[in-house]
Order: structure tokens, then sequence, then C-alpha cells
């Protein structure tokens, strides 16, 4: 984990907002998921990724969840959280990936307490209608694997790295998080299909910019919502001779488990969060076909086989 979470009270946010505040020249509030959730920061470069990023939402509204972003030489990088008020204080943040990250991390604590809604940090994709998700830890090629995917006429991008989950009597329906997304400058050296999408990219000094995917796939490409039928984990082992195994709803949960459910943006890891996000974990594995990848192959080759589990070659 890149930064630490500290829980702090209502007492110290008015502490911090005292200390702070005059740091604060510019905010901003984004509709995730029918919540309002407002930044504050110094940082007008992260104003701008974030309106780019993020769906609008009005300025009359009020907020049930706030991030400030400040600066303070005798502080490490951290974020303090406070679960009362849903405020978080990110010090001395550069990095905007985190900013947006621990906005969605804030939503998804309110949502999963109150209403019911559930956060994956994973990419879905509908191809051909059919809900495909891909969850895995950091490095493993979750942004790569999805964006192959997305090449395919017949698919659609609902979201390259958060989407909310709620149940009904069918297959679990996913809803995206963002309106574009925060890409690597290199997508288009991977997929050749998405250079065009990168030169109208203004990327930050982490070579990472807001890309809208509809410049390249056209407007339908990208959608709210649709049912989920397919999980696909991702994991990059050396030893491991299978390329891919199907797995049952238990082995597939110990893998999440084992993994911190591939959310390091979770604000709140304490005993009732962790078993209401297993419980949640367990029912979406078993309403779900899932798949292990092993990605030590070139991208294209485990591209092949991703393909091939959403063609049902393995069924």
């Amino acid at each position: 984990m890149a930064y630490e979470t500290q829980l702090i009270t209502p007492y110290d946010v008015r502490a911090n907002l005292e200390n702070y505040g005059e740091q604060i020249l510019f905010s901003d509030k984004a509709d995730i998921n029918g919540l309002i959730i407002e930044l504050h920061t110094y940082d007008r470069d992260h104003i701008d990724m974030w309106r780019d990023n993020l769906f609008s939402a009005s300025e009359r509204m009020r907020s049930h969840g706030r991030l400030y972003c400040v600066r303070d030489e005798e502080e490490e990088l951290h974020v303090e959280f406070d679960p009362e008020t849903c405020t978080a204080f990110l010090y001395n943040f550069d990095y905007y990936g985190w900013v947006k990250s621990i906005a969605l991390g804030i939503a998804g604590y309110i949502l999963e307490g109150i209403h019911g809604i559930y956060s994956v940090h994973g990419a879905a994709i509908s191809v051909d209608d059919v809900g495909v998700t891909i969850i895995a830890p950091s490095k493993t090629g979750k942004t790569t694997q999805s964006w192959g995917l997305l090449r395919d006429k017949n698919s659609c991008l609902i979201s390259d790295d958060w989407y909310f989950v709620t149940f009904g009597d069918g297959r679990p329906h996913i809803r995206g998080s963002e309106k574009n997304c925060y890409v690597d400058a290199d997508i288009g050296d991977v997929w050749e299909e998405f250079k065009p999408l990168v030169e109208n990219v203004k990327f930050d000094n982490k070579g990472r910019g807001i890309a809208n995917i509809r410049w390249v796939t056209g407007d339908s490409s990208v959608i709210s919502s649709c049912s989920l039928r397919y999980i696909i984990l991702l994991q990059r082992d050396p030893d491991e001779t299978e390329d891919v195994q199907e797995y049952d709803p238990h082995c597939a949960l110990e893998y999440l488990m084992r993994n911190d459910f591939c959310n390091p943006h979770q604000l709140v890891r304490d005993p009732f969060r962790t078993t209401l996000r297993a419980q949640f974990f367990k029912r979406l594995l078993e309403s779900c076909k899932v798949y292990l990848v092993n990605t030590i192959r070139p991208a294209r080759e485990t591209q092949e086989l991703i393909r091939g589990i959403i063609r049902g070659d393995l069924e």
C-alpha cells in the first residue's frame, strides 16, 4: 500500500479545517452513483481532471462526503478519514489517480453501509451484451486486458477501474462510476487502435491523463450499466503451469481475500466492514462464472485466452 489511512474524529476534522483552510483555493462536486462527493484542493490541475473524469453535480446540492488535499512538510504522505462525517484529508498528494480513488472509496463506504450497494475495484465491459469483469491485483494486466476487449466493435465500456453492484432476482447488476477514463500514456503502444485517443490527452507528471474513449470508438461505446455473467481474476505467477482455471466461489473468495479484495482504497477495514465485503463477494461469485487467468504470456496471447472464456470455449 503506497499510503496509510488513519481514522480520525469530527473534532480532528474541525481542527484540520482550522489549520489548513487557507490552502484550499478550488473546489468542485461530483455525482458518484447518486452521491455528491466534494473535492477541495490547492491544485487547479486536480480540479480540471476531476471535472473531466467524473459526472458533474449541482453546486447547490449538499455533499455526502468530502476530501481535502492539503500540504504539510512536517507530515508524511497519508490519508486521515472520519467515518462519522465521511471527510478525508489527503496529505501531500500529487497523484490524481489516488485522489479520485479515495473519492470513490468514500462513496463506496457510504453506499455499502447504508444502501446495500457494493464496490468493485475492477474493469467492467459488455461484450455482445454479456457483462464481463476483470478483477486483479496491481501490475497483473487488468488495464491492458480490459482495454484489449474494448477493441471489439461489439464491446461497450462500463468502467475501466471501479463499478457498483446491486442484486435482484437474476444476475448481479453493475453500474459504472466515471464519465471518462484516467489512462496511461502508453495505452496506444500496447493496443495500436488507441493511439489516436492519447493524441488529445493532457498527461500529468505521472504520465496519465483523462481520455474519452468515445473519441475513438463512438458515442454508443460507453454504457452506464448491464448484468454480469463472467468474473475473470488475474494473477502473474511464473510457477503456475495452467493458463486458465475455472474457479469455484470458495477458491475465488479466498483469492480475493488474500489480495485485500484487490482494492487498496478501502478507507475502513474493521471486522464489520471486512465481513460485509466478504459476504458481498461470496454472493457475487456464486452468481457468475469465475475464471483465473495467468498473465505471464504476451498481452495478445493472454487476450485470446480471455476472449475464449467469453466465447464459451471452456464450457
